[in-house]
């Protein structure tokens, strides 16, 4: 190992992290609140110690040191000084390894020991105890990088919001059960950039893969004991290094190349982000690395018991991004995975927490504002999950421009409406018209609505057709965990059934909903696997579940039902490339006519009537119709209409103008229709839905 000088030399305070310069390597952390702060070095194979310096200089609570000749591959830990007073808030106890909140690699995982905390778990006192036991052995190492990468030749695709489509899976259960890819990689960033998968994924009509968590995590010590893992990853032990288990080689450059060529093939890639809270958990959790560094600067604490961490994020901690440091960090953090590794937009996991301060959510919150005015962060696109347990926690449509949302008013609405639930016509015609009553103003546009049917979290699409209850014994917590109100129906027999007439329901209501969900306005995300209706068996809460429960069975991708519905997805999204009307880049209300008593956005019921005042009150009228109207470049009228009809048995539906003649473009109830003229009447099955185009009118 190199011979390394007895102490270290001032360094920088900038940048925060382990930064190598070809000569050496600068470290620097920030602490508001530590006495001092130590660096620690470990053998390559990170099981032994093998140097100690304290960081010689502290400028605005920015702890740094220089190593000359220190090299990438270096392993490093850290241990902070300072007061150890729980009830006060701080947390030091120099006996627990941290992790640099900066690291950008880590080496070796994280054994779960009791003494990994930094008080005596065995203690009557809890956690105002102290435990003096070196918590090194059992902590990952960061590790220190020096990145090459040539993104000079990289030409990211940059897709406008109006000709998004997302397709929301996990990076590893994506391609674990592919047999496309070599064994090898399967499960890994490698298959990311696997041409059956980049195919798979343009054939659908894809602009954006969004990928659940690859931020390195932990895993939960109580679902370890069960035999069970955390799978979704949605428990971060750092915010700059890629999850090493998704690396099939020690390359470590594999995400990179996966984001390269699913740029070359015009794909946009967003990740799911966590920083609304970290893996230490509550004031019982370990001292891993943010707690032990700075526990009252990190951390949002109870104002008046500072012992205690503040809960809004349902997993014992919240970070405290009313705190500049806070906010810098996880700045740094978006900015160094959209530079580093090419990364084209962020979904925000519990993404009202970042907006938080003390009197609750607020939209001219810090985060937002640095965000927005970040020359690199502004150009991306951003999406908030718009809720949290927190007071106030639900706040979907009051984030500032700039952001999109995802809509579980939408969602609803869709499984309210198509499992045939009263009195739905009237929320059906503003979701499917982008929520301009929850996201029109401030001048955002219909695409700061994610329309979902599914999500990782919840039924499959296919499940939501089969289970009336949640089916979650495998988590082991007796079916208590999950939703309970999933708004799903089985149409007569709980889960999987050989009943012809059952089966052909489900999936003409999956085809209906996939109909909606790609007309619709607003930006569409398809959670993977609904294309061919993966199922989950009815679990709900499939978090710890890393094996084929969760994984896509690409046996049921490949089989005549699942190549038919994909078939049909397919379908929709080529369609919605097609027509503008269906993903209309401003809002219509029908105060514009492109022609004569025509206007842009109208509605109608199966009469060809208008659906106006008392028509909306109906509670058990299940039938809708929705056309939109605009002019092409050239100036011709295009009018697309959406025929819907939830109730049990057909309507005869009278097409509302323009033309006498209309092109049929697609019929959930005969998904393998080709396109054909029909006339100003149209028989809509039970429980489907239809696109039809007008014939067009001379301008």
């Amino acid at each position: 190992m190199t011979r390394f000088p007895d102490k270290l030399e001032p360094g920088s305070a900038y940048p925060l992290g382990a930064s190598f310069d070809g000569l050496g390597v600068n470290f620097a952390v920030f602490s508001a609140n530590a006495d001092q702060i130590d660096l620690c070095l470990f053998d390559p194979s990170g099981r032994r110690e093998v140097g100690r310096y304290t960081l010689p200089e502290c400028t605005d609570e920015v702890w740094h040191g220089y190593l000359p000749d220190a090299r990438p591959g270096l392993l490093y830990g850290l241990r902070a000084h300072g007061p150890y007073h729980p009830e006060e808030g701080h947390r030091f106890n120099p006996a627990k390894l941290l992790i640099d909140p900066y690291a950008r690699g880590l080496s070796g995982p994280l054994r779960w020991s009791d003494a990994l905390h930094g008080y005596s778990v065995r203690s009557r006192r809890a956690d105002l105890s102290y435990d003096r036991r070196d918590s090194a052995p059992f902590l990952p190492k960061g590790v220190v990088t020096a990145e090459h990468f040539d993104w000079s030749q990289d030409v990211r695709p940059r897709t406008p919001w109006s000709r998004t489509v997302i397709y929301e899976a996990h990076p590893r259960g994506l391609t674990m059960l592919f047999d496309a890819v070599e064994p090898a990689e399967r499960g890994t960033f490698a298959a990311l950039s696997h041409p059956a998968v980049i195919d798979h994924l343009l054939s659908l009509g894809v602009t954006a893969l969004e990928l659940l968590p690859i931020h390195a995590y932990a895993q939960d010590r109580f679902l370890l004991e069960k035999g069970l893992s955390n799978y979704w990853g949605y428990n971060t032990l750092n915010f700059f290094t890629p999850e090493p288990r998704y690396f099939a080689s020690a390359t470590r450059d594999e995400l990179r190349f996966a984001v390269r060529r699913l740029h070359a093939a015009g794909i946009e890639v967003i990740l799911d982000v966590v920083y609304n809270h970290t893996a230490e958990g509550s004031e019982l959790g370990p001292t891993l690395s943010w707690r032990g560094l700075d526990n009252a600067s990190y951390y949002r604490l109870v104002s008046d018991a500072p012992r205690h961490c503040v809960n809004d994020t349902g997993t014992g901690n919240t970070l405290n991004m009313s705190h500049p440091r806070t906010v810098q960090m996880v700045a740094d953090s978006l900015r160094y995975w959209a530079t580093s590794y090419g990364i084209d937009g962020f979904r925000f996991d519990l993404g009202t927490v970042l907006g938080r301060n003390a009197g609750g959510f607020d939209p001219a919150h810090a985060f937002f504002h640095v965000v927005r005015q970040d020359p690199v962060l502004q150009r991306l696109k951003l999406i908030s999950e718009p809720w949290d347990i927190g007071p106030g926690g639900y706040q979907l449509g009051h984030h500032p421009p700039g952001f999109a949302e995802w809509n579980d008013k939408f969602r609803d609405c869709m499984r309210s409406f198509w499992r045939g639930d009263p009195g739905r016509r009237g929320e059906l015609a503003a979701r499917l018209s982008g929520s301009g009553d929850l996201f029109d103003r401030r001048a955002r546009r219909p695409w700061a609505s994610v329309n979902f049917l599914a999500s990782h979290d919840g039924f499959t699409l296919a499940d939501l057709t089969a289970y009336e209850e949640r089916h979650n014994e495998a988590n082991g917590e007796n079916n208590a965990d999950g939703h309970g109100h999933n708004l799903s129906r089985n149409w007569g027999a709980e889960g999987e059934t050989d009943d012809p007439g059952i089966r052909e329901t489900r999936a003409k209501l999956q085809r209906a909903m996939l109909t909606c969900l790609f007309s619709a306005m607003g930006t569409p995300m398809l959670l993977g696997g609904d294309e061919f209706a993966r199922t989950q068996h009815g679990n709900n809460n499939a978090y710890c579940q890393d094996n084929a429960l969760s994984w896509f069975d690409w046996k049921q991708a490949l089989s005549p039902e699942g190549t038919a519905l994909t078939a049909f997805t397919a379908r929709l999204a080529a369609l919605r490339a097609k027509y503008e009307s269906l993903r209309s880049a401003r809002y219509l209300y029908g105060q514009e006519q492109p022609e004569e008593d025509v206007s842009d956005l109208e509605w109608f019921d199966a009469s060809g009537a208008r659906t106006e005042g008392q028509s909306w009150e109906n509670p058990e009228e299940r039938c809708l119709v929705m056309r939109r109207a605009v002019r092409s470049a050239d100036g011709e009228l295009v009018a697309v209409t959406l025929l819907l009809n939830a109730a049990d048995s057909p309507r005869d539906v009278q097409l509302p103008p323009p033309g006498e003649t209309h092109l049929l473009l697609i019929d959930s109830a005969d998904p393998q229709a080709e396109e054909r003229e029909i006339g100003d009447r149209f028989t809509l099955q039970a429980h489907s839905a239809a696109l039809v185009c007008g014939s067009e009118v001379d301008s």
